[in-house]
């Protein structure tokens, strides 16, 4: 069997997704157990959605729209953008993974930075393309290296704005340098920006990939229905490109990759501004509650503009989340993106924090 797998599949590492809560309360015979490792929203879903998706419960035994047509609509309205610039996907986990088998070939390159989300890398691993990863500057991406790096065999370059798992963020100016260096080149490369957290940003130098599109640039950029919207369980995510590059994209989409039941959460969770708002009121407050603990304990942290907080432990963070695990508290290790002393936590509800830091404090 060995010798029929592609060769590039047999050294593929896969994603480790975070740890399940009833996974840990079976392992750990724990009755109570807070997960703060996968960036969810810990107030859960609009109830407003929930609603409407009890409502297509009886209709799940026929297939479902693989247009996505209302969904798409109203994508397209809120961006005032055409809807064949629109592709939805199982998540956007599977928008980057289509982006990379629509593009890439073994003998192209693309560009990541070095901490960043790893399924970019992942991306290009699977098609057995050459991986440039750029070092970070101020635990953000370097944008002005990324842009150095560009070849004539770069076929895409991968930025998550904000960046997972460091929170950061780049700002306008940032991109206008960037998009200055590839015009230098000549370069007809593919910028596929990841916006997962863009929500959450405060910041007003903050730039949406959007503009960069209605400037004309060759850019792509994607957004999640998981993080903020709190559907990460219906897997629902999207892009936006030109009309060509879409095209070519929703070639290879799988039919009907996205359930009828995710995409009316979809289209309700838009329409619920009240539930967005007491999201973003939330991780804002508990994020300052959050610094000011950490500040007390001695640890040191990014500053994020995201949902979650990347922290130094000043030892081995695979132990810090045993230990945690052990007192029921699911973080995330970040050995696997080159931080060996560093955990990250989802920003929760002002129980859980409390939780965490009472945890920690007891830890150390």
């Amino acid at each position: 069997m060995k010798d029929l797998v592609r060769k590039n599949i047999l050294n593929f590492q896969p994603y480790i997704p975070g740890k399940p809560i009833e996974d840990v309360k079976r392992e750990l015979k724990l009755k109570e157990v807070i997960k703060l490792a996968s960036n969810e929203n810990s107030l859960g879903p609009s109830k407003k959605a929930v609603s409407e998706i009890k409502k297509m419960l009886d209709k799940i035994s026929i297939y479902p729209d693989g247009y996505c047509f209302e969904l798409r609509k109203k994508i397209a309205n809120i961006y005032k953008v055409s809807e064949n610039q629109v592709i939805f996907g199982n998540g956007t986990d599977e928008i980057i993974e289509l982006a990379g088998k629509t593009f890439l070939n073994p003998e192209d390159e693309i560009v990541v930075s070095e901490h960043a989300f790893i399924r970019y890398k992942m991306a290009g691993d699977l098609m057995g393309c050459k991986v440039i990863e750029v070092p970070m500057r101020d635990y953000k991406h370097d944008l002005e290296a990324m842009a150095n790096s560009v070849t004539k065999n770069t076929k895409i370059v991968f930025i998550a704005n904000p960046n997972n798992p460091t929170g950061t963020y780049n700002s306008e100016k940032e991109f206008e340098n960037y998009y200055s260096i590839i015009a230098s080149k000549n370069s007809g490369v593919l910028t596929f920006i990841d916006e997962a957290y863009a929500e959450y940003v405060g910041e007003t130098d903050y730039i949406s990939g959007i503009d960069y599109l209605k400037n004309g640039k060759n850019v792509i950029f994607s957004r999640t229905f998981s993080k903020i919207y709190g559907l990460a369980g219906l897997r629902i995510g999207y892009a936006i490109g030109t009309p060509e590059i879409i095209s070519y994209i929703e070639r290879i989409r799988p039919p009907f990759n996205v359930s009828s039941v995710a995409q009316m959460g979809a289209i309700a969770s838009l329409d619920d501004k009240r539930h967005l708002g007491k999201s973003k009121q939330l991780v804002f407050e508990q994020k300052k509650y959050l610094y000011g603990e950490l500040k007390k304990i001695g640890l040191q942290y990014i500053s994020s503009s995201a949902n979650f907080i990347l922290i130094d432990m000043k030892k081995d963070g695979k132990i810090i989340f045993q230990e945690l695990l052990n007192r029921g508290v699911i973080v995330r290790a970040m050995g696997e993106y080159g931080f060996r002393n560093f955990i990250r936590v989802t920003i929760g509800t002002q129980k859980e924090n409390k939780k965490f830091i009472k945890e920690v404090k007891e830890i150390l």
